[in-house]
């Protein structure tokens, strides 16, 4: 027992911590909540935190074989930085002609559930993220090879992952208040930061030539 409450609470951790940095989810479950509300913001976090769980155990499942498929990843980049570019400029679009908060829905038509579902399953960070944590926390022996080991390991991921986008949208949603009275200012740093992440993006994408996969650097 005490091992599997250690696993589950370093998966809820790392989890965590790795949904802090900016990226595509968080920034469009922020931009939802001042558009639509911090429940559907949630409903958006949910269908992404839940791929994201199906993914880690696929890897856990299937890792010689998933590390194998680089060329997909590279394939989920490229719509991963259209899909940033595309919210950019929407969220630019509304400061430059004052159209109020950008739409943080580019498919107004999808609900967030399956919108957060399809964010999360073009990113193929999940899957290089985790195997990489995944396979240090074997080697170390805190994470056995075992069915209800991986279980509750991927559980802890899914409440460190809600845990984060928590802090996005509660956080997010406060500081859009108070910034309310000047909604250009709001769209200009939402369209700024996903522009930079967009950068960030089809740098790693040139950087790292299609047949080097790479695990992350822990």
């Amino acid at each position: 027992m005490k091992q599997l409450v250690k696993i589950c609470f370093t998966g809820l951790v790392i989890s965590f911590l790795g949904s802090l940095p900016l990226g595509t989810l968080n920034v469009t479950a922020t931009n939802i909540a001042v558009n639509n509300g911090m429940p559907t913001a949630f409903l958006f976090s949910i269908g992404s935190v839940l791929v994201e769980m199906i993914y880690v155990r696929a890897a856990m499942s299937g890792m010689n074989w998933i590390y194998s498929q680089y060329r997909l990843f590279r394939l989920f980049q490229w719509a991963t930085f259209l899909m940033l570019v595309l919210l950019a400029s929407s969220s630019f679009y509304a400061a430059i002609y004052r159209t109020g908060f950008a739409g943080a829905l580019p498919f107004p038509e999808i609900s967030p559930f399956l919108l957060g579902m399809f964010l999360s399953a073009i990113n193929p960070l999940h899957i290089i993220f985790w195997f990489g944590w995944s396979t240090i926390l074997l080697n170390r022996g805190i994470l056995l090879p075992q069915s209800k080991y991986y279980n509750i390991y991927v559980a802890g991921i899914g409440v460190g992952s809600l845990m984060g986008f928590g802090v996005f949208i509660v956080g997010g949603n406060y500081l859009v208040n108070t910034l309310r009275a000047n909604q250009d200012v709001m769209n200009w740093a939402i369209g700024a930061a996903l522009f930079i992440t967009a950068c960030i993006q089809l740098y790693k994408i040139l950087k790292r030539p299609l047949s080097q996969p790479v695990m992350p650097q822990i």
